[in-house]
């Protein structure tokens, strides 16, 4: 199949809590992820939440790495987005899944850019 690009989505379940909020090991994490599956990182930004939680991404030539993390239950949520068939999103999903300890791991696969996107014409009613 040829496409653009290979979106993963991940739930991580049952990862380790302190780690989920650890604003410089998430991004650790996070960068050494992108530089495992081979990607050529751009820019990285991460956010710590009060009283918990991370979110961020690394922004990379071929797309990117996000994250969003729910230490209070075990939870993180990631996309690996890659574009081009040189880098597989699954090596840098596997990576943040080992390095947050998660015991579980639902994921999807969603091929990008199959071909032509047909918008439809939708017509508006004037408010007011």
């Amino acid at each position: 199949m040829d496409t653009m690009g290979r979106h993963v989505i991940a739930e991580l379940w049952g990862c380790d809590r302190e780690k989920l909020n650890d604003l410089m090991g998430i991004e650790r994490i996070m960068v050494r992820a992108a530089l495992e599956a081979g990607a050529e990182i751009r820019e990285v930004a991460f956010h710590k939440f009060a009283p918990q939680g991370v979110s961020g991404v690394v922004i990379i030539s071929e797309s990117h790495l996000t994250i969003h993390s729910f230490p209070e239950h075990g939870y993180a949520s990631i996309d690996v987005y890659t574009c081009g068939n040189r880098i597989d999103p699954n090596v840098a999903c596997d990576y943040i899944t080992r390095a947050l300890g998660a015991e579980t791991r639902e994921s999807l696969e969603v091929p990008r850019g199959l071909g032509p996107v047909r918008v439809a014409e939708q017509r508006v009613e004037a408010v007011g």
